[in-house]
C-alpha cells in the first residue's frame, strides 16, 4: 500500500545534535551540458583492432565502453588510464562531448541497435589499429563517413606492426581506402606512404582561416615525428584534400603529415604518426613516450582542434545519417505522484512518507537509510528513439549517520542495463560521502543509447550498522 513504508530515522535530525559537517557531492556529474554545446558532440575511439597490442596502449580509459566508469568527473589525466587520457580528459572537461570506447573483442557496424553503433556518433577514431577490418567494417566506416560522420586516421610507420600478424597501419589504412564496397577509386583523396621516418617537426601550412589550425583549443604550429610516415595527395581524385601539416622540405602533394578531406557529406583527417597523441602515461608494462606534452610542437591543440572540426561534420543529425527527432519526456509517472507506477521497485521504496521530504508533490523513493544491510533498487525500462539526443536528470538527497569522512560504506549506483540484464554502464556511484543538505540535480547524457530499449536502474546498497538515505525525486529523461 502506498505511504506503508517502513519507519527510518532520519538523518538530519539525528545528526544535528553531532554538529557533523558533510562536504559536496564527490563523484557527481555536471547538472547541465554548458550552454556553448546543448548537444554534446559524441566520440567513439576503437579499441577493436589491436590498438593496445606491444608497447601500444591507444586508449582514452580502461572502463569500455564508457570511461566515466573509471571516473565521472576526471580533472587530470591520470584519473583515466591510457595513453590517449589526456586526450579524452581533454575533451569531457568541455562539457560538449560525449565519448566512448569501442571494446576489445567487438566489431565496428553502422545502423544497428548497438550502443557503440556508429549511428549513434559524429565521429570515429582510429588510432593505430594493427588488425585489418573486416568487409563488413570497412562497409560501415565509408558509409558513417558519406552520410555525415567525422573519420580520424592516426598511422605509424610502414613496418609497425605490433600483433605480428602481417598488417601495420599504412597497409591496414590503404586497405580501407582501396578495398571496400563503397567506393574503392581513391575516395579520400590521398594514399598513406610506405616509409618509416626516424624524427622530425613537421610545419603548419600558413592559413589563418583553417579552423583545425586555429581553432578553439589553440593555435597549431608544429607537430612530432618520432618514426612516423606521411601521405600522397591526390587533389585530381577528390579536391576536398588538403595537407596541414609537413615533413621538413615538403610542400604540395608530397611529404603531408597531416591532412583533411571530405568525403560525402562527412570530414576526414590523417596523421601520420601516433607519437604526438601519446600523453606518456597509461597500462604498466608499456614503454611510452609523452608526445602530447611535447614542448616543441602543438599536438594537444592539432588533435583537439581537428576532433572537433570532425564532429562538427555532421550538424544535429548525427554521423549516422540518423532521423529527426521529436521533443519528448520519456519517463512515466517521473515523479511518483502515481505512486509505483510505471516503475519497478523493492517494496516501501517509492513513498509519502514525511521521513523525509519530496522535493515537489508528496510522493519520492527512497533507497536504503535502514541502518540494518539492505539493497533496494528502483528501475524503468524504457526505449530512447534512434536520432535522437538523450539526457536522464534526477535529483538526489543523501542523508547518512555515518561519521567517516574517507570511506563509502553505503553506496548508490545509476546503471544503464540491456534487456538481458547486462549493465551497459555505470553513469554515477554516490555514497555517504556525498551526504548534505537538500536535494542537488544530476544530469547525464544518454544519447550513445540512441535506438535502443534500455533499463535505468538504482541500486542502493547499505551497510549493517549506520543507515544512509539516497532519496530520488523529479525524474526526467528528455529527448531532441
Amino acid at each position: 500500500m502506498l505511504g506503508s513504508r517502513r519507519s527510518r530515522r532520519r538523518c538530519s535530525t539525528a545528526l544535528a545534535g553531532l554538529g557533523l559537517l558533510f562536504s559536496g557531492a564527490a563523484l557527481q556529474i555536471g547538472t547541465g551540458t554548458p550552454a556553448h554545446a546543448a548537444t554534446p558532440h559524441r566520440i567513439l575511439f576503437d579499441n577493436a583492432h589491436a590498438e593496445t597490442a606491444g608497447n601500444a596502449d591507444w586508449i582514452i580509459s580502461t572502463s569500455q565502453p564508457d570511461p566515466l566508469g573509471q571516473d565521472s568527473a576526471p580533472s587530470a589525466e591520470t584519473d583515466w588510464t591510457g595513453a590517449l587520457s589526456s586526450w579524452g580528459v581533454a575533451l569531457q572537461k568541455t562539457g560538449g562531448y560525449s565519448l566512448k570506447t569501442q571494446p576489445s573483442g567487438s566489431a565496428l557496424a553502422y545502423g544497428g541497435t548497438s550502443a557503440t553503433d556508429l549511428s549513434h556518433f559524429d565521429t570515429l577514431v582510429l588510432p593505430e589499429p594493427n588488425t585489418l577490418f573486416t568487409s563488413a567494417e570497412k562497409t560501415a566506416i565509408m558509409n558513417f563517413v558519406k552520410n555525415g560522420g567525422g573519420l580520424f586516421m592516426i598511422s605509424d610507420h610502414t613496418g609497425a606492426d605490433r600483433n605480428n600478424d602481417g598488417y601495420d597501419a599504412v597497409e591496414i589504412f590503404n586497405d580501407l581506402m582501396t578495398n571496400n564496397s563503397v567506393d574503392s577509386t581513391d575516395p579520400f583523396g590521398f594514399s598513406i606512404d610506405s616509409l618509416s621516418i626516424s624524427s622530425d617537426h613537421p610545419s603548419a601550412i600558413s592559413d589563418s582561416t583553417d579552423p583545425v589550425l586555429h581553432g578553439s583549443f589553440g593555435t597549431v604550429t608544429k607537430s612530432l615525428i618520432a618514426s612516423g610516415t606521411t601521405a600522397t595527395l591526390k587533389p585530381a581524385d577528390n579536391p576536398g584534400v588538403k595537407g596541414l601539416l609537413y615533413r621538413t622540405g615538403y610542400s604540395g602533394n608530397t611529404g603531408a603529415f597531416f591532412a583533411t578531406s571530405t568525403f560525402g557529406s562527412g570530414r576526414v583527417a590523417f596523421w601520420g604518426d601516433s607519437s604526438p597523441v601519446d600523453d606518456g602515461t597509461g597500462q604498466s608494462g608499456n614503454t611510452l613516450y609523452d608526445g602530447w606534452n611535447d614542448t616543441s610542437a602543438t599536438n594537444a591543440a592539432l588533435a583537439l582542434n581537428a576532433t572537433e572540426w570532425l564532429a562538427g561534420a555532421s550538424g544535429s543529425g548525427g554521423g549516422g545519417g540518423s532521423t529527426s527527432c521529436t521533443a519528448a519526456q520519456l519517463l512515466g509517472n517521473s515523479g511518483f505522484e502515481s505512486g509505483s507506477s510505471a516503475w519497478s521497485a523493492t517494496s516501501g521504496v517509492v513513498t509519502n512518507s514525511t521521513g523525509e521530504p519530496a522535493r515537489s508533490g508528496s510522493y519520492y523513493a527512497w533507497l536504503d537509510g535502514n541502518g540494518t544491510a539492505t539493497t533496494d533498487t528502483l528501475a524503468q525500462t524504457v526505449a530512447i528513439p534512434s536520432g535522437c539526443s538523450a539526457r536522464l536528470g534526477f535529483y538526489l538527497h543523501v542523508d547518512t549517520a555515518e561519521t567517516s569522512t574517507g570511506t563509502a560504506y553505503d553506496t548508490l549506483k545509476v546503471q544503464v542495463l540491456n534487456g538481458s540484464g547486462t549493465v551497459l554502464g555505470t553513469l554515477a556511484t554516490y555514497s555517504n560521502l556525498d551526504a548534505g543538505s537538500g536535494y542537488t540535480q544530476r544530469s547525464f547524457d544518454l544519447s550513445g543509447y540512441a535506438g535502443q530499449t534500455v533499463t535505468l536502474k538504482f541500486t542502493g546498497t547499505e551497510g549493517s550498522k549506520y543507515q544512509t538515505s539516497f532519496v530520488v525525486d523529479d525524474t526526467a529523461l528528455n529527448v531532441s
